[in-house]
């Protein structure tokens, strides 16, 4: 037995113990009101009964996938995914028990001040982040132990563990999709919906709506930020941690053993440096609009985790190390080079993600002085940034993808997704202080808090949109290694199978695969906002209908909060179902598809050029919807601060319409095609025997 597996997983239990023990402080802070409680138990209900349906359908299509992988590729491949799909539906759903249990304690702190509800906020998202990545760690590493062979020596054995560790992170990725879209459906079908009927936009924020209505968006928030956040971290990292594995046992030959172990140990001190990183988050009354003090945590967590990879590197990789697939070596400063190029990068895109989204900038501020031409021209300039928005983010993961290979060749870029990957626990501790932030300034808004608490609460607020773009921004460019991991995952995979293939232009196999990877991006998006557009216009046409059910009803007055909640779990359910089995169903179509066309190897070809398309479109598309919708959300809110006339003025109206526009964009489409590029190159990748 590895002392290493042993390692990784007393880490996870550490770090599930310290997340109980915060969980237990932070469930004995004030809940305020009676009033507050009514509020907070509205959004609680809402929020699992809304879970409960949508697992319901991820429990039915898991069952079906599950049976015809455990026939196809193996029971062991089977319960992986079974053992991924129930970790991540728990890390989801642990995640919204938190957040709605926090928001409602933070608004009570307010009371206090702005550090005591500071406190609250920071330590529940800390509980989601330090538990979502306990159960992938203990997931990854327990199922490893339970298969793995006792010789180390043992490659056949070693590599049957692995594939089947390939159907656990299929697990993940099936329920994070689900769990993006339907989360990003619900939200966003919620909020437009509220839009439309609720809000003055001469006069009205977000949460200053009829009751039933904010009730519908702050359950949405939670669903689309706490829930949807969770799976997809949750289902990144443990595939980061599989693909690493896999891809160090085809590349290292007789250094396999440890190569596989390597991962996990770095994940181990990683999540332990999170802890730490956590504590020197900091933010004074005067940094309450700023990034610089969040900084510190996540900067503190890096510096820490790197210290820690040099004693793991030493221990488990040997001096210089040959790869078997080619005639290259790397040394252990190389992986360590790639390992500070991991963090390199997680800095640089949440700088880069500040900028773009902060309204301390120009593109927001662009926009925002844009809304007083119209709503025209808040649009244009709104779609101006969100495209602009792709340069900066592809040039940094050029410049990461360079220097990682230069140090460590392929194994490099494995590494350094997995330093990446390693500040999980607090980047999404910080999203999910946005989301409690968010709810808990709707909370007071709807008890009709003193306007000093409002005040705190929505200065808290302000710096959780900030966390939150973060955090997207994090997701978004640890897809671009992750994937481009899993892809050197299926071509070594193919060639361990004496199959070595050149994806080549000139082949219409790969031609074709690039064509429908470069399609599905699109059409995915496409599906996923027009299912935004139908769930709002299904809210829009229930409001009116329950107003005139009341004899003299005011209908914008009247709904009836579980109704609403009931017909928009209903509708997200209906929207989710196709779109999320578009990334399973695409793959084994078009594999299959060509083999019995062209036969040869057509099959793998075309998934080859499937994975490529998919991986450049894709990111593009992710990057563009999500900043640019972040940057149309801040720039109303930069105007609501006051600016360029604050709210009832000309630049508010045309600002409203942009957030509108963006919401369905950063929270629904855009983040859900980053599972989706993770979910096409894992069904590829367990294609690559059947084929």
């Amino acid at each position: 037995m590895s002392l290493g597996l042993i390692f990784a997983l007393l880490c996870a239990i550490l770090v599930l113990g310290h997340g109980l023990i915060l969980l237990r402080w932070m469930l004995s802070r004030p809940t305020g009101s009676a009033r507050m409680r009514e509020i907070a138990k509205a959004i609680q209900a809402g929020a699992a009964a809304s879970l409960r349906r949508q697992y319901f359908a991820v429990v039915v299509v898991g069952a079906l996938m599950m049976v015809g992988l455990s026939h196809w590729l193996g029971i062991e491949t089977g319960i992986g995914f079974l053992i991924g799909a129930l970790l991540s539906i728990l890390a989801g759903y642990l995640g919204m028990l938190v957040a709605v249990r926090a928001n409602l304690r933070t608004a009570e702190a307010a009371r206090q001040g702005l550090e005591p509800a500071l406190q609250v906020a920071l330590r529940g998202g800390a509980i989601v982040g330090l538990l979502v990545v306990g159960l992938a760690l203990l997931g990854v590493a327990g199922y490893y132990l339970m298969l793995a062979p006792s010789d180390p020596g043992d490659m056949p054995g070693q590599m049957r563990a692995l594939h089947a560790l390939l159907g656990l992170a299929l697990g993940g990725s099936l329920n994070s999709i689900f769990a993006r879209l339907g989360g990003g459906i619900f939200s966003k079908g919620a909020d437009v919906g509220a839009v439309i009927i609720g809000k003055d936009t001469a006069d009205r924020g977000a949460d200053d709506m009829p009751h039933a209505l904010a009730i519908a968006d702050m359950v949405g928030d939670q669903i689309g930020d706490s829930v949807a956040m969770a799976a997809d971290l949750f289902e990144t990292y443990v595939l980061t941690l599989v693909a690493g594995m896999l891809l160090g046992g085809l590349l290292l030959g007789a250094e396999a053993a440890s190569a596989i172990v390597y991962p996990l140990v770095l994940g181990g001190v990683s999540v332990l440096a999170s802890v730490v990183g956590i504590y020197f988050v900091k933010i004074e009354p005067d940094d309450s609009g700023s990034m610089s003090a969040l900084y510190k945590g996540t900067t503190a967590s890096g510096v820490l985790a790197f210290i820690l990879f040099v004693p793991v590197t030493w221990l488990y990789l040997p001096a210089s190390v040959a790869l078997s697939t080619a005639d290259a070596e790397f040394s252990r400063w190389g992986v360590l080079g790639a390992a500070a190029v991991g963090l390199a990068l997680t800095g640089l895109m949440t700088v880069i993600s500040e900028y773009y989204t902060g309204t301390d900038y120009a593109p927001v501020r662009g926009i925002a002085k844009a809304s007083s031409m119209g709503h025209a021209a808040n649009v244009i300039a709104g779609l101006g940034v969100s495209m602009r928005a792709t340069a900066a983010p592809a040039l940094v993961m050029c410049a990461a993808i360079w220097a990682a290979h230069a140090m460590a060749g392929v194994y490099g870029l494995a590494i350094a997704a997995t330093t990446m990957l390693s500040m999980t626990g607090i980047i999404l501790a910080l999203n999910s202080f946005g989301s409690i932030a968010d709810n808990a300034a709707g909370i007071a808004e709807q008890a009709e808090m003193d306007e000093s608490v409002r005040a705190i609460a929505a200065a808290l607020d302000a710096v959780g949109n900030s966390t939150k773009a973060m955090a997207k921004g994090f997701a978004i460019g640890s897809v671009a290694l992750v994937a481009l991991v899993l892809f050197a995952d299926f071509t070594h995979g193919l060639m361990a199978e004496g199959r070595r293939l050149a994806f080549t232009l000139d082949d219409p196999a790969v031609l074709i695969g690039l064509f429908i990877g470069g399609l599905v991006s699109y059409l995915f998006s496409a599906m996923a906002m027009e299912a935004v557009a139908r769930t709002a216009m299904r809210l829009v046409e229930e409001v009116p209908r329950q107003g005139r059910a009341v004899p003299g009803g005011d209908h914008p007055q009247t709904p009836d909060a579980s109704r609403l909640l009931a017909l928009l779990g209903t509708a997200t359910i209906k929207e989710m179902l196709i779109p999320s089995l578009l990334p399973v169903a695409v793959p084994l179509a078009l594999g299959f598809g060509m083999q019995w066309l062209m036969g040869g190897d057509a099959g793998a070809l075309a998934l080859g050029g499937l994975l490529i398309g998919t991986i450049i479109t894709g990111l593009f598309v992710a990057i563009s919807m999500t900043v640019g919708g972040g940057a149309w959300d801040n720039a109303k809110q930069y105007i609501e601060a006051g600016h360029l006339g604050g709210k009832g003025g000309k630049a508010y109206a045309g600002a409203v319409t942009g957030d509108s526009v963006g919401d369905p964009c950063k929270d629904s489409a855009g983040p859900a095609v980053n599972p989706m590029i993770k979910l096409i190159n894992v069904v590829a990748l367990l294609m690559v025997p059947l084929l």
